[in-house]
């Protein structure tokens, strides 16, 4: 029985469509990716899980089996068959009759602590548990013919990277240095070293072997040959993976606009595919560094802007700080603190729309220095040439 309920793992329904299921697995591996989250043990425990359980729901075969004899494996009764005797029917080599999956999974999941040993009785097949019975289970390729190690898609990679605010404003080039696993060059990514092949003496040639746990026996891939029904000069460059880990260096073109969460998709820069498969793709997350002066929000630049009384009161024009550089400022008389300006298209290029954002300027009202005597003695005449009263409207209002 499976330790976690995938579909509450992904935050999907039991119907949930494959679509669905795909897209929630992208949004938690992205949000838990270690890459993302360094020296967090939760996250990874997280991100591992998601894994998991994508593993398993994203495969029509292995999900069917799961729906039925995974978390509601408790409604099978002890040695007995599931209950309405209908739905998935096992293979050649399978027999489910008479099996308990409760005690599968306390045998071949408990069992392993120890050495490392656990798995069924009398064999050597791993301790697993529930995940490790699909893998057997659909790496068969039947009627036990030699079989050849199957082509598979490279994972992706997840990089996070920090670029400062000039250039996500300009857009750049950056030269990053990343871990990902290559074809090996000695064996072309075969894994063999050259030679002939001999048949396992272990299987016979048949890439599987007959395992029993209790009343039940089935057939799982064999270990020694790992179920291809043959053995063959492992590449010392490679052990047999036919991939190596390498540092590659990757050139990175981020486009003019980018913000924090920007996701850049670098195709065939992932990881290199098992039996010759295609490689994944890499993904760059970026992550905008502050600017002291420029608060970037949407697409509007926002500005706070240091004005004297004497500006406020009688209005100015005053050079303010763009991303293109100076621009000029009309203060309108009596002007307010905190009053917000705004300067059309001066503001962030929207690559979708191709439209650019506003630059809002906030006033910040700045008090004279009254240390000067002269000072002191200006703001006393307007004290008495100006009566009004800024805080009658507020009584009002009590």
């Amino acid at each position: 029985m499976a330790t976690e309920n995938y579909y509450e793992t992904l935050g999907v329904g039991k119907k949930a469509t494959h679509e669905e299921i795909r897209k929630a697995y992208k949004r938690l591996a992205r949000k838990h990716h270690p890459d993302l989250n360094p020296s967090d043990k939760v996250a990874e425990d997280r991100f591992k899980k998601v894994q998991e359980a994508y593993s398993i729901l994203s495969d029509a075969k292995k999900r069917e089996v799961y729906d039925q004899y995974g978390f509601y494996s408790d409604n099978i009764p002890p040695g007995g068959a599931p209950p309405g005797g209908g739905g998935y029917h096992p293979g050649p080599g399978m027999d489910f009759n008479g099996f308990d999956f409760g005690d599968f999974t306390r045998t071949a999941g408990g069992a392993g602590g120890a050495g490392g040993a656990g798995g069924f009785p009398g064999g050597d097949a791993g301790g697993g548990g529930f995940r490790d019975l699909f893998d057997q289970f659909f790496k068969r390729s039947g009627g036990g013919a030699s079989r050849t190690p199957q082509q598979q898609q490279g994972s992706d990679l997840e990089y996070g990277l920090d670029i400062d605010f000039w250039q996500a404003i300009r857009g750049t080039q950056i030269r990053l240095t990343i871990n990902r696993q290559e074809l090996c060059a000695t064996c072309g990514g075969s894994g063999s070293a050259g030679g002939s092949e001999t048949i396992c003496p272990q299987c016979h040639g048949s890439g599987t072997i007959e395992q029993n746990a209790g009343a039940m026996r089935f057939k799982v891939s064999c270990s020694r040959c790992g179920g291809t029904g043959r053995l063959r000069n492992t590449c010392p460059a490679c052990h047999g993976d036919g991939r190596v880990s390498r540092q590659d260096t990757v050139e990175v073109r981020i486009p003019a606009g980018a913000r924090t969460g920007s996701r850049l998709r670098i195709s065939g820069k992932g990881n290199a595919g098992a039996g010759g498969g295609l490689p994944g793709d890499l993904y760059i997350t970026t992550r905008v560094q502050p600017h002291p002066v420029f608060d970037w929000q949407g697409d509007d630049i926002h500005v706070q802007l240091p004005i004297t009384v004497s500006e406020a009161g009688l209005g100015a024009k005053i050079d303010v700080p763009t991303i293109d550089g100076r621009a000029t400022l009309r203060i309108p008389p009596g002007t307010q603190n905190g009053q917000k300006l705004r300067m059309r298209e001066k503001g962030v290029l929207n690559s979708k729309s191709g439209k650019r954002g506003d630059e809002i300027v906030e006033i910040v009202l700045r008090a004279p220095d009254t240390r000067d005597e002269k000072v002191r003695d200006l703001l006393k005449e307007l004290q008495t040439a100006d009566q009004t009263d800024p805080r009658e409207d507020l009584w009002t209002k009590v």
